[in-house]
């Protein structure tokens, strides 16, 4: 006879990560079928959230490049390039 041993699941970080790509809900028009930071993301970090209908970033790979900021029609998209980088 075996016995199952429970293990809790805790969470990896205690504290929300900061990501270096934000994108503002309001701002963005995702919803409307715009993919333009997904498509200029050389690394391909940017996806769309279709419950949601915005943009987000998936992995945090980012060579902060900029073109997902700069070529956001609406200006929804905002990288944060840390300081030592600056």
């Amino acid at each position: 006879m075996t016995t199952a041993m429970t293990i809790p699941i805790r969470p990896q970080a205690l504290t929300p990560t900061q990501v270096p790509v934000t994108v503002d809900a309001d701002k963005c028009i995702a919803h409307k079928g715009c993919t333009v930071c997904v498509d200029v993301c050389p690394l391909d970090v940017l996806a769309i959230d279709l419950s949601k209908g915005t943009a987000y970033m998936k992995f945090d790979e980012c060579w902060y490049c900029m073109p997902c900021e700069k070529d956001c029609p609406t200006g929804a998209v905002r990288v944060e390039i840390p300081y030592l980088l600056r």
